[in-house]
This record gives structure tokens, C-alpha cells and sequence, in this order.
């Protein structure tokens, strides 16, 4: 639970900010598959497939709304008075994500270099994305308080578009709404509905339906690339990892009062080594994670046998059970499946083979002897 609310936590840090994609933390964090198929199995899933990715999802969402209500409260102003060292921090932390996204990747991204040049593609694409961005977030002069039919497509279609730009690393979703002119429109009316103001209500559920309806359509199409094209997919959301930081560099132009892009005597490198930092942090918590299921994994089978009252059987290197009489062994317990079944020659002692031997001489002769 702790681990699923951290990742929520910082997913929803990203999507609230211009220029930075939750898609790249799930992707940096290692569940990026997981994510992508949940949602798909909540849509398209069985009954026990979309049971298990509900749960799933509720864990990481509990985690995402508490980070997005925290940065729509409280980092918003934060990200308009300290814009320069929030972009170098992001900076730092996309640069040294994209050698560990590709190192993690590394043998699918082999076999399918002569597809390399999808990373350019990927970098047009949110260049491209980013180029046509207002030079502020002012919005389009709708009344998100009093929605018009007009205006509540307006949003519905926004929305999707947006969710469909926060499931891939790269594309961040608040500039798409930036481009749209929502924005500020949308998160003045959540921090209004926080407020208890219901007149934002009606414009939030709209929302809401447009997120779930993105989610539908372009999840699915997701998750068929990361299974059957993946080396390309990977490619291509290198690239668009690689073409955020341009529209990091932009982001200060989408502030209320827009700044000037970043540049050197703005940067600061104190922030960006931050954000290598955090990048290492997380990386050390998914290795302790990885850890902790496996020790989880090692431990169950005592767990389970101690329920049930009876210890399953191990193989542990000499121990085999024999397979019909056939003189061939068998192994028992998880190494059966490793292993391959062995044929063992029974060990007869010397002193068994003299006296059998003696004990056929002796019975010969009796026989002879009775002859006689």
C-alpha cells in the first residue's frame, strides 16, 4: 500500500506540472507495463482481471490525488515563484532517467536498432506539441462555473486528448491543456470544488467522463504496441523523453505571467544534480522493492504449508522419488521442472553380491545333489 501511494504521490507531482509526463515516473519506477495494462483490464479485462486492476489502481490513486491536491494547493505557487530551479530539478531528473530507461531495455532496443530512428520521431512529436503552446495559460474565456453544452464538449474532448498525453512518457498532459486554454480553467476549478464550491462541480465530472473515455480508446492501442512492437515503442518514448526537455525549457512562457525560456544564467545546477539524485533514490527503491517481493515470494510456501498442516517437499539435491519401478528418478518439490529426470543404477554393496552369489552356488548344488 505504502509503495503504491509513493508512486501515485509522484506521478500526480508530474501530470501537474507543465512539461513533465507521470507517464515518464511510471515508466523511470518500473510499472509503467502494469499501469498500462490495468487500465486496459478495467475496460476490456475479465471478471477477475479487472478485480485485481481495480484494486491496483485505488492503491495508486489514493497516492495520485493526494499529490495532485497538494501541488494544485500548495506547489502551484511554488512552480511561478521558483520556475527556473522547478525546470533545472526536472531537468536533471528526465537526462539522467533516458540511460536508465534504456539500459532496463536494453535487449529488446538491440534486436531492434534498424528501428532507432523512432527516437527522432518521438522528439518531433512533443517538440511539435510544445511549439504550438500559448505563450500563457490564460485559457479561452470559458466560465467553467456556469458550462454551456458548447463549452462542456469543449472540455469532454480536452480531456481526452490530455489522458491519452499522461499515459506516455514524454507528452505531458498539462501542456496539452495549455494548448487547449484549460489549464488554469481546470485547476482553478478543482481548487474551487476543494473549497467546497459546487458551481465547479458540473465542469469536473465533465472532466472526469473525458478521462475515462480517452482512457477507453488509447490504452488499449498502448498496451498492443508495448506486446507486439516494443523495441519500436521504446524507440519512440526515448524520443519523446528526449524532446521534453525542450518543453521543460519552454514551460516558465506558460505561467500566468510567462517568463523567459531557460537559459544558462537561469539554470541551476544545484537543482538539476537534486533531480539526478532523486533520480537515484528512486531507482534504489525499486531495487529494495524488488527485493522485498522476492523474499515475500521465498517465504510463501511455508506461510501456505503451515495452514494447511503439512510441509510440501523440496528437492534438495539427492532426494527423488522412483517413477513406477523403472529404476528412474524423478525429482521432487521446484527443482523437477529444472531438472531433467535422471536414470541412477542401483548401488549394490560387495558383501550383498558375495552372498548372493554364494547363496546361488549353495541352491546349484542341492540341486545337483538331489539329481543324484
Amino acid at each position: 500500500m505504502l509503495v503504491q501511494f509513493i508512486r501515485g504521490f509522484c506521478m500526480a507531482l508530474a501530470d501537474s506540472v507543465p512539461g513533465v509526463s507521470g507517464g515518464t515516473i511510471a515508466f523511470l519506477l518500473g510499472f509503467y507495463d502494469r499501469f498500462i495494462s490495468s487500465l486496459d483490464d478495467v475496460v476490456h479485462g475479465g471478471r477477475d482481471a479487472r478485480k485485481a486492476a481495480v484494486l491496483w489502481l485505488i492503491k495508486l490513486g489514493i497516492g495520485w490525488v493526494f499529490g495532485f491536491v497538494l501541488a494544485v494547493l500548495v506547489l502551484t505557487s511554488l512552480f511561478e515563484e521558483h520556475i527556473y530551479e522547478v525546470s533545472s530539478l526536472f531537468m536533471g531528473f528526465i537526462i539522467c532517467a533516458i540511460p536508465i530507461v534504456a539500459f532496463q531495455e536494453r535487449a529488446g532496443l538491440r534486436q531492434k536498432w534498424p528501428f532507432a530512428f523512432f527516437v527522432l520521431a518521438g522528439a518531433a512529436i512533443v517538440v511539435g506539441v510544445t511549439l504550438v503552446n500559448p505563450l500563457s495559460g490564460d485559457g479561452l474565456g470559458i466560465d467553467v462555473a456556469a458550462l454551456t453544452p458548447l463549452a462542456a464538449a469543449y472540455v469532454f474532448v480536452a480531456a481526452m486528448v490530455a489522458i491519452s498525453a499522461m499515459v506516455l512518457p514524454g507528452i505531458s498532459g498539462s501542456t496539452l491543456l495549455l494548448i487547449f486554454g484549460l489549464y488554469l480553467p481546470i485547476l482553478g476549478a478543482v481548487r474551487g470544488l476543494i473549497g467546497l464550491d459546487f458551481t465547479y462541480l458540473p465542469v469536473v465530472l465533465v472532466f472526469i467522463a473525458g478521462v475515462a473515455c480517452g482512457i477507453a480508446l488509447v490504452v488499449r492501442l498502448v498496451r498492443f504496441c508495448l506486446e507486439h512492437f516494443r523495441g519500436q515503442t521504446i524507440y519512440l518514448i526515448i524520443g519523446m523523453m528526449i524532446g521534453s526537455l525542450y518543453a521543460i525549457a519552454k514551460g516558465p512562457l506558460t505561467l500566468d505571467v510567462p517568463q523567459p525560456p531557460l537559459a544558462p544564467e537561469t539554470f541551476s545546477l544545484l537543482f538539476f544534480l537534486l533531480g539526478a539524485v532523486i533520480v537515484a533514490a528512486l531507482q534504489g527503491l525499486q531495487w529494495l522493492l524488488s527485493r522485498g517481493k522476492a523474499a515475500e515470494r521465498q517465504t510463501s510456501i511455508p506461510r501456505a504449508a503451515s495452514k494447511t498442516g503439512s510441509m510440501p517437499r523440496v528437492q534438495t539435491g539427492a532426494a527423488a522419488a522412483d517413477v513406477q519401478g523403472t529404476g528412474r528418478l524423478q525429482a521432487v518439490g521446484p527443482e523437477a521442472a529444472e531438472r531433467p529426470s535422471q536414470s541412477v543404477k542401483p548401488v549394490v554393496s560387495p558383501d550383498h553380491t558375495r552372498s548372493s552369489a554364494s547363496g546361488g552356488r549353495s541352491k546349484a548344488e542341492r540341486g545337483a545333489h538331489a539329481r543324484k
